[in-house]
């Protein structure tokens, strides 16, 4: 008596277990759920995209960065600057033909010729 009732509630059991796992799956199975798993796995996906393009992103950078340092040593960018500012120019605005100073030879220091530039 005490095997059958033993067997009775093993096979209960198996039954209920068997029915459960069924339902499971019909129910994984049904459009709605089909849908909520694509969108999941999209978004899923969607996220891990965006992070490796981040990541892509900021390691161009970071060499972008890199190569431009480079770039500024070579051409020598990154160079003290010296601080000290060259004397001003003066000009007379009115020409002193008594003070040999005041004269100003403009064509020595500007060329009148149009076609000196092309």
């Amino acid at each position: 008596m005490f095997r059958r009732t033993f067997w009775f509630g093993t096979g209960v059991a198996a039954g209920v277990w068997a029915t459960t796992k069924v339902n499971r799956k019909l129910k994984q199975l049904t459009p709605e759920s089909l849908a909520a798993t694509a969108a999941n796995k999209a978004l899923d996906a969607g996220t891990r995209l965006k992070d490796r393009a981040v990541g892509f992103a900021l390691d161009v950078r970071e060499n972008m960065a890199q190569r431009e340092a480079e770039l500024d040593d070579a051409l020598g960018l990154n160079a003290p600057v010296d601080r000290e500012l060259p004397e001003p120019r003066r000009y007379n605005a009115i020409e002193n033909r008594n003070n040999p100073k005041s004269v100003v030879d403009v064509r020595a220091t500007y060329s009148y010729n149009r076609n000196e530039d092309h």
